[in-house]
């Protein structure tokens, strides 16, 4: 998706921030520049400014030395000096390939970060040089990856909020536009639907609110020891009623002596009504449900499972992603993805084990207190 009003970038993205009056993707010399060129130049100055600093001094020493002792005309020194001088020599050819095989793939990363800063999330270095710049390299590649992902996710996420507000602000904008012009009478059957289509918004930005924080981490939970066999039973007593009208036979099976678990029974209660909402919603009339509280090797585990319709393999992978739901499904498709979110926040783990055509069984382990 582009952004409204920007030109063309590296995948059909410009950021938004980038200057009004700068081309994108940026043209001619970066920051970065000629960075490889004077990089190699300091680093060879380093080293053989270095390097004859430590002849000189050692010249001087030995003249010293042979000095102090009176071997001015003792024939060795000669031999010793140039054996020195080629060790040194052999030193600086060695130090100067250590120091160009650093020196170039960092250059490659400078000139690399140049471009991930100008918004070009597919800039990559190669992986060589001594073992550090290798794994300077592979983490810079791990880095603009994630950047990537992070982007075409945003952009993605933005698409998708657009689509699910896109029908109820039209049904709004419609129904006022029609009483506005006369249309309409201005009564409850008209008024109604505006009402309603302002809740559904209303739900999808908590909704939202409620993902973001907890994927951010920053979400307050009012943790407290909980008794996971009560609160399954409070969770399917508040479902009795729509599976008994849906002619769907709703049981609840607790094993003795669960463990007690510490979490915010608010959000965790929501969690299980997700998962049994979407069971009950997608289990045809004379079908069961059945959620069962077991021991687990760290804690809890607790399974809705379901004789319905199933979830077709392709969409299995992505049940917990936002915005992913099956063509029969009412909401936005933020269900599984908010509850996968708390489940996590909670230090436990959600997982979904589907066969079509006999049902789906939804799984959450959650830690002992």
């Amino acid at each position: 998706m582009r952004e409204h009003g920007r030109g063309p970038g590296p995948r059909g993205f410009r950021p938004p921030w980038w200057p009004e009056n700068e081309p994108f993707p940026p043209r001619g010399p970066g920051p970065w520049s000629g960075a490889r060129r004077h990089f190699l130049r300091r680093v060879g100055l380093i080293v053989f400014a270095f390097f004859g600093i430590t002849f000189l001094a050692s010249a001087l020493a030995v003249a010293a030395i042979s000095g102090v002792l009176g071997l001015r005309e003792h024939r060795g020194l000669v031999p010793a000096a140039a054996i020195l001088g080629v060790l040194l020599l052999l030193a600086i050819v060695a130090v100067g390939r250590t120091a160009r095989r650093m020196a170039g793939p960092m250059g490659e990363v400078m000139e690399a970060a140049d471009r991930v800063s100008g918004g070009d999330y597919d800039a990559r270095v190669d992986e060589r040089g001594t073992p550090e710049m290798r794994r300077l390299a592979r983490s810079f590649n791990a880095m603009t990856e994630r950047l990537r992902a992070s982007e075409d996710h945003r952009r993605n996420l933005l698409a998708d909020v657009t689509h699910e507000l896109r029908t109820p602000l039209s049904v709004i904008r419609g129904n006022a536009e029609g009483m506005f012009d006369g249309l309409y009478p201005l009564d409850r059957t008209h008024l109604e639907p505006l009402i309603e289509e302002t809740k559904v918004m209303s739900r999808l930005l908590d909704d939202l609110q409620t993902l973001s924080t907890a994927e951010a981490g920053a979400l307050r939970l009012h943790r407290s020891p909980v008794d996971p066999g009560q609160l399954v039973e409070d969770v399917v007593a508040a479902f009795r009623t729509q599976a008994e009208t849906a002619g769907v036979v709703l049981d609840a099976h607790v094993a003795p002596g669960l463990p007690e678990i510490d979490v915010d029974p608010v959000r965790i209660g929501e969690v299980l009504a997700n998962l049994l909402s979407n069971a009950l919603g997608h289990t045809p009339s004379d079908g069961s449900v059945v959620v069962e509280a077991e021991p687990a090797s760290d804690g809890v585990s607790i399974t809705v499972t379901d004789t319905g319709v199933g979830i077709p393999a392709d969409a299995l992978p992505h049940v917990f992603d936002r915005f992913v739901k099956s063509k029969d499904s009412g909401g936005a498709g933020l269900g599984l993805a908010i509850a996968k979110a708390l489940v996590e926040s909670h230090g436990g783990r959600i997982t979904a084990e589907s066969e079509p055509g006999h049902g789906t069984t939804m799984r959450v382990d959650l830690p002992r207190a």
